[in-house]
C-alpha cells in the first residue's frame, strides 16, 4: 500500500531540517506532473503565502465558523443583554477551539480564522468593561472636550494595552502570523494616543502654542510624520524577521507577510502627500506635471524595495493605493479635455507593472536587484535563487 505525505509533513520537515526547500518545491513537481522541468521549477518559484493548508483545512474552516456563530447565538438566546459575558465566552470558546485546531493539527486557515473570533471577542469584552468604568459621554463643547482627557487616555491605554497583552499572550500560545499585523495596528494606535496627550498636555501647560485656524494645513501636513514613523517602525521589523528567516522556513517569514501589509498603507499615503503636495483628506487630488512625476519616482521606489526584500505583500497594497487614487481622480474630474489625463498613464503604468510582476517575478528581481546591489546587501537579504527553488 503506497505512502502518501501530505504537504504539511512535506512544510513541517523543511522547518525541521530534514529536507531542503528545494527538495520539497522537487517533490510538489513531481507530484503535479509526474517529472521534473524548468516549467516546474519556475512555477515552483513563486511566492507562496503559507495561508491554507489543503482541502481539509478548509473543511474545517467552515465548521469552524458555524461552530462558533452557533455558540455565538446559543449565548445570546441564554444570555440576553449580557453582552459582555457573550464576548468573553465566545474568546474563551475560541481560545479552547484553538487548543485542537492550532496545536494538535496545525491547520492554517482555520487557525487564522480563529484567532480573528478571539481578538474581536476580546476586545469587545473589553472595550464594554473599559466603557463602564470610563463612561464618556459625547462632549457638546469644546471645554467638556478638554475635560475628558483623563478618561480618554486611561481608558485608551487599558484598552490598547490589554489588546497588545492579549494578542501576545495568543501569539506565544498557538503562533499564528496574522496577529504580529494585529499587534502592529495595536502598537500603532497607542503611539497616535500617546501623542495625542503629549500635544494636549503641551497646549495645556502653555509649551506648544495652539494651533490658529490659518495653521491647520501646515498642522495636518506635519501629522503625517506620526503614520510615517510608524510604518517605518513596522517596516524595519518586518525586514528584520525577513533577514531572520532569510530561507523562509520558519513562522518569521510569514509574520513579516503580515508586517509588511500593515506597513505599507502607512508609508504610502504620506509620502505621495509630502513627494506631490496633494491633499487627498480635503478632497483636492488633482497633481500637476511635477507631481506625476514624483508620483512615478515613489512608484519605481516601492517596486525596487520590493523586488529587493522579495515582497510582493509591499507592493501590493502600494500599487492598490495608486491605482484606486487615479481611478478616484478619473471619475471625479469634470475637466472636457481632449488630452490623456497623466493620472490615466499612471494607471496604465500601475496595471501593466502588475501583470509583469505577476508574470516573471523571480527573472525581474534577479536582472534588477542581483547587479545593483552589493554582495555585502544581497548575502543579507532573502536570497536571489534559481528557477527551480521556490520562494515561500
Amino acid at each position: 500500500m503506497p505512502v502518501v505525505i501530505s504537504q504539511e509533513t512535506l512544510d513541517s520537515a523543511v522547518t525541521q531540517g530534514v529536507i531542503t526547500t528545494q527538495q520539497r518545491d522537487r517533490l510538489y513537481a513531481l507530484e503535479r506532473t509526474g517529472s521534473f522541468n524548468a516549467e516546474d521549477a519556475a512555477e515552483a518559484a513563486e511566492e507562496n503565502l503559507r495561508l491554507i493548508g489543503g482541502g481539509n483545512d478548509l473543511f474545517v474552516t467552515v465548521g469552524t465558523i458555524l461552530l462558533t456563530v452557533g455558540f455565538y447565538f446559543v449565548l445570546n438566546t441564554l444570555l440576553p443583554g449580557q453582552r459582555l459575558w457573550i464576548a468573553a465566552l465566545v474568546a474563551v470558546f475560541s481560545w479552547g477551539l484553538a487548543e485542537v485546531v492550532t496545536r494538535q493539527h496545525r491547520m492554517k486557515l482555520s487557525s487564522t480564522v480563529l484567532s480573528l473570533f478571539f481578538v474581536i471577542s476580546f476586545t469587545v469584552a473589553l472595550g464594554l468593561e473599559i466603557f463602564a468604568r470610563y463612561p464618556i459621554q459625547k462632549p457638546e463643547s469644546i471645554w467638556q472636550l478638554l475635560a475628558l482627557r483623563q478618561q480618554v487616555s486611561s481608558a485608551g491605554y487599558l484598552f490598547l494595552g490589554g489588546t497588545m497583552a492579549a494578542v501576545a499572550l495568543y501569539f506565544w500560545r498557538f503562533r499564528v502570523p496574522i496577529l504580529a499585523g494585529v499587534f502592529a495596528i495595536a502598537a500603532t494606535l497607542l503611539a497616535f494616543l500617546q501623542t495625542a496627550v503629549l500635544l494636549y498636555d503641551g497646549v495645556t501647560t502653555g509649551a506648544v502654542a495652539p494651533p490658529r485656524l490659518e495653521d491647520m494645513p501646515e498642522l495636518m501636513r506635519a501629522a503625517l510624520y506620526m503614520p510615517l514613523i510608524c510604518g517605518l517602525v513596522v517596516f524595519g521589523t518586518a525586514v528584520a524577521l525577513d533577514v531572520y528567516d532569510r530561507e523562509r522556513r520558519k513562522i518569521w517569514s510569514d509574520c513579516a507577510f503580515w508586517l509588511h501589509v500593515v506597513s505599507a498603507p502607512m508609508l504610502v499615503h504620506p509620502l505621495f502627500i509630502m513627494a506631490t503636495g496633494q491633499d487627498v483628506v480635503m478632497g483636492r487630488i488633482e497633481p500637476d506635471a511635477n507631481a506625476t512625476i514624483m508620483l512615478a519616482i515613489l512608484i519605481i521606489a516601492f517596486v525596487y524595495v520590493a523586488l529587493a526584500i522579495d515582497r510582493r505583500s509591499l507592493l501590493v497594497p502600494t500599487l492598490a493605493y495608486f491605482g484606486s487614487l487615479g481611478i478616484y481622480y478619473l471619475i471625479n474630474s469634470t475637466a472636457n479635455s481632449t488630452g490623456i489625463p497623466p493620472f490615466a498613464l499612471i494607471l496604465l503604468v500601475v496595471g501593466a507593472l502588475i501583470i509583469t510582476f505577476g508574470a516573471g517575478w523571480q527573472h525581474i528581481r534577479r536582472l534588477i536587484v542581483r547587479p545593483t546591489l552589493p554582495t555585502s546587501v544581497l548575502d543579507k537579504l532573502p536570497p536571489i535563487k534559481l528557477p527551480s527553488i521556490k520562494q515561500a
